[in-house]
């Protein structure tokens, strides 16, 4: 069941450029469900799969309780393999191409206020070298809008301060400059002039901007509980992580009246119906003050 499967991820990091982790991703979506297949004493070869196999695979993946996003995941990923496959000639049906994918319930994503994000801020302790590393990290998530992947893989050299740019290296290693806020710029000046060289150890030199105790570069598994850390102390009760930083960026600057295309660019989104997500709580925002405010609600 699995011979083809190589040469498909092959396909993937060739064509799309597709990082490390989500072909690691993928090769865990497809095994798993062709492990799935495979106990179907009926199915000995990828021709004998049916609509109902992978209906049958879906309805399991919700019997795990799963949540719908990664369902839904798994179900684009059968529908790419399958199409590979049948383009390649290794089978003559596409079982999935007439299936509907599973829909997903509307869910916004967590947003911080602005008087939450200065709170975070402010209980970061910036007499050491970490904390004023981890206040830069934290203005540049908000005020750039990066994924915590981008971040940490940010160079020295990304950084075109006297532009008030920083250039990002986003998914299928798409380049994009993303505007840097004030405070945000004025944090990592700090960080470069008084706190990274402390973390730079002997004899170790790196290009990469952000590090960590061991003077290497910091990972996203890294910077994940830093973030939630700094929420807990400030009081936060909201689930944060570094992607509520990414949300309330582009949520404020809908709020403040950007341009929906403006914003796209910034996040990096190939298309624009994945920013439109934040219209939606825009007009949420306006609801709630028209309530908050109006004599005749």
């Amino acid at each position: 069941m699995e011979t083809y499967l190589p040469e498909y991820l092959m396909s993937l990091r060739i064509e799309r450029n597709l990082s490390p982790h989500t072909l690691e991703a993928y090769k865990h979506d497809i095994s798993r469900y062709l492990k799935f297949i495979s106990d179907f004493n009926v199915v000995s070869t990828l021709d004998d799969i049916k609509p109902m196999h992978v209906r049958a695979f879906i309805r399991m993946l919700t019997d795990l309780h799963l949540q719908s996003s990664s369902i839904r995941r798994n179900f684009s990923v059968i529908r790419s393999y399958h199409a590979f496959i049948l383009d390649e000639k290794y089978s003559t049906i596409d079982p999935s191409e007439q299936l509907e994918a599973p829909r997903l319930p509307q869910k916004l994503p967590t947003v911080l206020t602005v008087n939450e994000i200065e709170k975070m801020l402010a209980v970061i302790d910036t007499s050491t070298s970490t904390g004023i590393r981890d206040k830069a990290m934290i203005e540049l998530l908000y005020s750039s809008g990066l994924r915590v992947s981008e971040l940490v893989n940010l160079r020295l050299v990304n950084l075109l301060a006297n532009q008030g740019v920083i250039k990002v290296l986003g998914k299928g290693m798409k380049e994009r400059l993303v505007p840097m806020g004030g405070k945000a710029a004025y944090c990592l000046e700090k960080y470069i002039n008084d706190s990274r060289h402390k973390l730079v150890k002997k004899g170790k030199r790196t290009e990469f901007l952000f590090l960590n105790v061991r003077g290497g570069k910091i990972t996203r598994k890294g910077v994940w509980p830093l973030v939630k850390a700094y929420a807990t102390k400030a009081g936060i009760e909201k689930n944060v992580s570094p992607h509520t930083l990414r949300h309330s960026f582009a949520t404020h600057l809908l709020e403040g009246g950007a341009n929906l295309r403006a914003v796209q660019e910034m996040l990096g989104h190939a298309d624009i119906s994945t920013t439109q997500i934040y219209t939606h709580l825009d007009k949420s925002y306006l609801k709630e003050v028209h309530k908050t405010f109006h004599p005749r609600w």
